[in-house]
């Protein structure tokens, strides 16, 4: 192995070629706080977004007379309201309930048959290894993810599929304590927020006003030296980095 061929293998994929993205999201607000600037910074240059969401977000509720199948149907209007700010173009939905998931081979699955039908370059998802996380929605998600990236290219899985095999590019974790890659989110900052700001069962002024302190000093943070006021982080890894792979903490 040379060295450029070494160097490449032990760096992040590069995302500026991607024409379709597949932000995946436990539930109906992940993505954009996640990664809300990222996507409207895609749409922007002409990636068609679309979003998957694995729950239907039915434990949101902070009123307590509202019911379990009442904030679902709030919270999937919001959601599309949400994506459409970003510029998400299609919305696709597993049937889950909130705080419903633990069977990471099986989600695996039901995600890869939805790669397999979308044919993204570039999937995103929550960040499993993040230390310190207590949502198993997010665990369970973002290391269902990893694995329908691994595995949907092969001709027989999952199991029983009538699709045809798809294997993006990279994986894209956000909610991620160990970025690679920071995308100028300078200009779209403030879509972010008023995407978020759209989630109104779920974000009283007081929290927006709050994350938006924190996001815009992580944002300079991440951002410094790169030659643009505001970043968002992601750990962006290729296939080969998902299995065997020691090093891929060093990418």
């Amino acid at each position: 192995m040379d060295i450029s061929t070494l160097a490449a293998l032990m760096s992040p994929p590069d995302l500026s070629g991607c024409r379709k993205v597949l932000c995946i999201q436990p539930h109906p607000d992940d993505n954009e706080v996640g990664m809300g600037g990222t996507i409207a910074a895609f749409a922007e240059r002409g990636c068609e977004i679309h979003y998957l969401t694995i729950t239907n977000g039915d434990l949101g509720a902070v009123n307590e007379q509202v019911s379990s199948v009442e904030i679902a149907a709030i919270r999937a209007l919001e959601l599309k309201a949400a994506g459409q700010k970003l510029g998400a173009a299609v919305f696709h939905q597993l049937a889950h309930g909130d705080g419903t998931l633990e069977h990471i081979p099986a989600l695996a699955g039901e995600i890869a048959e939805v790669i397999r039908t979308v044919r993204p370059d570039v999937i995103f998802c929550p960040d499993p290894w993040l230390s310190y996380e207590a949502h198993y929605d997010h665990i369970v998600t973002g290391r269902a993810a990893a694995q329908a990236l691994l595995s949907s290219g092969l001709p027989l899985y999952p199991r029983g599929t009538s699709t045809r095999p798809w294997q993006p590019q990279a994986i894209g974790f956000y909610f991620t304590s160990k970025p690679n890659t920071v995308i100028d989110i300078t200009a779209h900052f403030e879509q972010k927020f008023e995407a978020m700001a759209l989630h109104r069962s779920q974000f009283s002024e007081e929290i927006l006003a709050m994350y938006r302190i924190y996001f815009r000093e992580q944002g300079r943070q991440l951002a410094e030296g790169r030659g643009f006021e505001l970043g968002e982080g992601l750990k962006v890894l290729s296939p080969l980095h998902l299995h065997c792979f020691v090093d891929a903490r060093r990418i």
